[in-house]
């Protein structure tokens, strides 16, 4: 029996045009999969608003308060390793040395406390009227503690400007945007305490493992200078259509965590924190926000705490085989790169109260920015696919629809006309 040639060179060329848009179509969903998303410096930068960042306070100590939350507890002669304790607690880090060795030995001070270490901790902290006392924007003064709203961190409670992280229901914002116009924003305050004054995008947190390059120290009698500069990320409205994955990045209300409102990178790792206090320790640092008040640390769990302390504060990456935290973080979309420019201090020569004073100005307007583009969307997808198809076997979406046709509705109907025509006699006799 002879085959034709003809079948065999049309079947061929069938297989080798389905196998080719097999490739193709293989290749563009992977392309889609991993490379949807572009980099693109913009430099149309006339007509930009510069938002300042947000700047947040968190009081480093504060041992006269200490020391009068002592001596309302335990009286004026109360055992002064208590202030010890108190400032670990108050102020904790990961470590807590003094209470840890002062309290679990056989003879301890009989105040020692061994829970509710979050309700002393707030006892100790300063509010915000003892914290900050003047602020200026561009040199016109505004009431600190409008603004400057609380935050819970895992450092304490700290008193953040132009931050979506803060505790408040409705978070007050000052219009501190800089341009052409506005030119250069500056920002001044002065603070009442020691403390940690850290420059950060607005949907940061101040946390353990902040880049000291971010961080002021602030001590009494100084006025501290901070020049900075900005670039922000613009987003193409499109990236929200595309997957996380894709994208490699999260939108700040695409949030995943429960410590934080906001999604993050520096939120993110203090949950990956928690998570791991918790599978460690069975409980939480006292100072974890957004936290179970049951799951919070007592003595046994500070202890332990404590003596994996590496463990617990120092991330490292996922090949490492070192002590410390391993988190699988994204970036968020909306980050911001801010460069310290210049930092200088000098002497207050003061006789009034303490206190030091902090300026933070943008050393120049940006003259570029990040864009974030989508260049193949679901649409591209689908055009990409169907250009695929027609190319290699003349197919279109009514040819799929016919296929379907083919097989299933078609020889339904065809069963039924055939028996309606086999009937048909049957009823004329």
């Amino acid at each position: 029996m002879m085959v034709d040639p003809s079948k065999i060179f049309w079947t061929v060329c069938v297989v080798c045009s389905w196998f080719g848009s097999a490739l193709l179509i293989n290749a563009s969903l992977e392309a889609f999969r991993t490379s949807a998303i572009s980099f693109v410096v913009e430099t149309n930068y006339r007509d930009w608003n510069t938002k300042f960042p947000s700047i947040v306070v968190c009081e480093m100590r504060n041992m006269e308060r200490i020391q009068m939350v002592a001596d309302e507890l335990w009286g004026e002669d109360h055992d002064f390793a208590m202030e010890e304790i108190l400032n670990e607690i108050g102020y904790f880090r990961g470590e807590s040395y003094h209470t840890v060795s002062e309290c679990t030995e056989d003879e301890h001070p009989e105040n020692c406390f061994s829970s509710n270490f979050s309700d002393y901790a707030r006892l100790v902290r300063s509010p915000c009227e003892e914290t900050l006392d003047e602020c200026f924007w561009n040199g016109q003064r505004f009431d600190c503690c409008k603004y400057f709203q609380p935050m819970e961190t895992e450092i304490g409670v700290c008193y953040a400007v132009n931050s979506i992280q803060t505790s408040a229901d409705e978070p007050l914002k000052i219009d501190m945007v800089s341009n052409k116009t506005t030119g250069l924003g500056r920002l001044r305050i002065t603070v009442l305490t020691e403390a940690y004054v850290f420059t950060l995008g607005e949907e940061d947190v101040p946390n353990l493992i902040t880049p000291k390059s971010e961080v002021l120290v602030i001590d009494y009698y100084i006025a501290y200078k901070r020049q900075i500069s900005i670039k922000y990320i613009e987003n193409d409205p499109e990236t929200k259509q595309v997957s996380v994955e894709q994208r490699k990045c999260r939108y700040p209300d695409e949030n995943n965590l429960d410590v934080h409102a906001y999604y993050s990178y520096s939120a993110c790792s203090v949950q990956c924190r928690k998570d791991k206090q918790l599978k460690t320790c069975n409980c939480t640092s006292h100072l974890m926000p957004n936290t179970d008040p049951a799951l919070k640390c007592n003595m046994t769990g500070l202890v332990c705490l404590n003596a994996h302390y590496e463990d617990l504060t120092v991330v490292i990456p996922p090949w490492s085989t070192g002590k410390g935290v391993v988190c699988d973080c994204l970036p968020s979309c909306s980050e911001v790169d801010i460069t310290v420019v210049h930092d200088s201090r000098e002497s207050l020569y003061t006789s009034e109260k303490r206190f030091s004073t902090i300026d933070i100005d943008l050393s120049a307007l940006p003259t570029e920015r990040y864009k974030r583009n989508v260049v193949r969307g679901r649409l591209d997808l689908v055009v990409s696919v169907g250009g695929t198809t027609g190319l290699f076997v003349g197919a279109s979406l009514l040819s799929f629809v016919e296929i379907v046709y083919y097989f299933t509705i078609r020889p339904y109907g065809t069963a039924i006309a055939r028996k309606n025509h086999l009937q048909a006699p049957k009823e004329n006799q």
